[in-house]
């Protein structure tokens, strides 16, 4: 019989050839790395039969799934080792996740980081075994009968139909109910480590049982392991809580409520200068700036959806509009998105075909209601501002107007030094609109996309229900990617608030509506550059670009005047006048991460100089205080 390879050929294989076979058939090589397989996209272990015509492909340790699949075997080990040391344990579920895997574990004694070397230790023990993961499918009746000890196992098992077939894997002493695949051996595991527990409840449900849960994390090769492991001290030196509160950027107040940071000084300079900066650019590029309220009456949100699709991620509250005597209630809700405001703003005039494209900007503060678990800082707030707008355009500007909007973020991603990639989301199983206009909205943002030469994935399903999108994804200084920038096209709000515009053959026509965001959230985004940067940010954004050091109080008024100077500029600045040493004024400049130090001298001060010390590089030397000014004075927002 034929099989059909990733490449489209044909492969010829014995009738009852498993994956393992195919991949024997093409080369030793292939042999050796396999890992697991498809038939036809679905992933199956290496034991998995082929039909006849199946179109079948080969997972190896450099496929995208593989290190999916061998932490979910490494979770298993980790199980079996734990089932070993601690006998009498009731093991619940344990999958794979983004960065590795955990297990929940009923114990009636706590399992702690102390812990984890003698698990690690039996766990290695397993891996040099190699014993090899086994998949048998038994009946209901047997798979009771191998989990009449587990309480949770035969929990679960009550779950399935009657007549539904069950798989088990079995690995050395350890038996489990998943639906795999797995490794072929333990063996494969090249590096893994056990990272923290927590607790967690049976399914989910905080009416049940209280769990332990173990994390981890496996790697092929002990390099990915250490570069993992380092990658997260560097995330954790590069929290943007802990340097926000150490540059005093922000502050988030338990008495004002979870998720809702507030700006101390040097933070509120940051977001008006971002905001200023990008401001500028909006209006040279045709935007005009709109201003909408932060609530609106419950029927805008009836008519926009969101009181019906979004209520319970919104904050409603009642207002008497009448009197003590005869009340009047008012239903209101606090604006989760600037969207709707931008469309009645739109519906105030009657537009020509000739105005399009129109577009509206606002830096609008929104808010959300967010689980409190959930809010995160700046990345995941409860109140936060979108830079957010609108472009109404007709049909034939949808590909111009998106594609400069990718140009614009393609200009604020390199002023930033972000590296990014992006994704289209395409129609979802519930979404409004005709096949014609998705297939239509989807056309033209790959037309964008693709002239613009960014790459690209195909996210099939995740669109919006009101249309697709292009979602915009950054990689920092460490490797992680964020979401920031969106593109999204909205069938929704036109239809819904019955707006229109007049064509050139004088009939009424709907706009295209192009939703857009370049920071997403100015907090999200200033979160993401604080742990990008370290906190460096650069000298036009930073809230203190200088400061200038007299050595001795004598220095003081040579120092007050360059720094008067540098204000003339619009430069900003601090003169530290405290009488401490040198080094104490040096090192609090170098902690706040102020990107020039200006030391004043009596031999400065003849010679019309500073000496220089930078954030970055520490002593420059002498340098004239002219060309101090001019490089504060070329870094003010374009």
């Amino acid at each position: 019989m034929n099989v059909i390879l990733p490449d489209g050929s044909n492969k010829e294989v014995q009738e009852g050839a498993t994956i393992a076979d195919v991949a024997a058939s093409i080369g030793a090589g292939l042999a050796k790395a396999a890992l697991a397989g498809k038939i036809e996209g679905e992933l199956v272990d290496l034991s998995a039969p082929v039909t006849d015509g199946a179109h079948v492909e080969i997972v190896t340790d450099k496929s995208p799934e593989a290190l999916g699949i061998l932490r979910h075997s490494c979770a298993h080990i980790m199980a079996e080792a734990v089932q070993l040391l601690y006998p009498g344990v009731q093991i619940a579920f344990g999958p794979e996740t983004a960065d590795g895997f955990f297990y929940d574990f009923g114990l009636d004694t706590s399992i702690s980081s102390d812990d984890f070397e003698k698990i690690e230790a039996k766990m290695a023990e397993i891996i040099a075994a190699d014993a090899p993961f086994v998949r048998k499918v038994v009946s209901r009746e047997e798979a009771k009968a191998v989990f009449g000890n587990q309480k949770f196992k035969t929990e679960h098992i009550d779950d399935f139909a009657e007549d539904e077939a069950i798989s088990i894997y079995e690995h050395g002493t350890f038996a489990d109910l998943c639906s795999g695949p797995h490794i072929p051996s333990a063996g494969k595991i090249g590096a893994f480590k056990l990272m923290k527990v927590a607790g967690a409840y049976w399914k989910g449900d905080a009416e049940n049982e209280q769990l332990q849960r173990v994390y981890g994390t496996a790697f092929f090769k002990q390099k990915d392991l250490d570069e993992y492991l380092h990658n997260l001290e560097e995330a954790e030196k590069r929290d943007h809580r802990k340097i926000g509160r150490d540059l005093g950027i922000f502050m988030i107040d338990d008495m004002a409520g979870a998720g809702l940071p507030m700006y101390l000084p040097a933070g509120g300079r940051v977001i008006r200068t971002l905001q200023e900066w990008l401001r500028r650019e909006l209006y040279r590029r045709g935007y005009e700036e709109v201003i909408t309220p932060h609530i609106y009456k419950a029927d805008v949100w009836k008519t926009s959806g969101h009181y019906g699709f979004y209520h319970e991620n919104m904050y409603f509250f009642e207002i008497n509009e009448g009197s003590d005597e005869e009340p009047r209630p008012s239903e209101y809700g606090v604006k989760p998105m600037n969207c709707p405001g931008h469309v009645m703003l739109y519906k105030n005039a009657i537009h020509s075909y000739r105005e399009m494209p129109i577009r509206y900007f606002e830096f609008g503060t929104v808010y959300r209601h967010e689980l409190s678990g959930a809010v995160h800082g700046l990345m995941r707030a409860r109140g936060f501002t979108q830079d957010d707008a609108h472009v109404f355009c007709r049909e034939d500007q949808v590909v111009e107007e998106v594609l400069a909007i990718l140009d614009l973020a393609d200009n604020i991603m390199s002023e930033f030094g972000f590296e990014y990639a992006a994704e289209i989301s395409t129609r979802p199983e519930k979404s409004i609109g005709t096949d014609e206009m998705w297939e239509k909205a989807e056309s033209f943002l790959r037309t964008a996309i693709e002239q613009r030469g960014i790459s690209y994935e195909i996210n099939p399903g995740d669109g919006a229900f009101y249309g697709p999108k292009i979602d915009i994804k950054v990689k920092d200084a460490i490797g992680r990617w964020w979401q920031c920038s969106t593109v999204q096209v909205d069938f929704n709000l036109p239809e819904r608030f019955d707006m229109t515009y007049r064509t050139a053959e004088n009939t009424e026509e709907r706009p295209w509506m192009l939703h857009r965001a370049l920071f997403g959230s100015i907090e999200r985004f200033l979160g993401i550059l604080l742990e990008h940067t370290s906190g460096n940010l650069p000298l036009w954004l930073t809230p203190t670009q200088a400061v200038v050091v007299p050595i001795a109080d004598r220095h003081l008024e040579a120092a007050e005047e360059i720094a008067r100077q540098i204000r003339a500029v619009e430069g900003r600045v601090e003169v530290y006048e405290q009488n401490e040493p040198m080094r104490v004024k040096i090192a609090k400049a170098q902690a706040a991460k102020i990107p020039l130090m200006l030391v004043v001298g009596d031999k400065e001060i003849e010679d019309g100089t500073v000496s220089l010390r930078t954030r970055e590089e520490g002593d420059k030397g002498s340098v004239p205080v002219s060309e101090i000014i001019g490089v504060i004075e070329n870094a003010r927002v374009r």
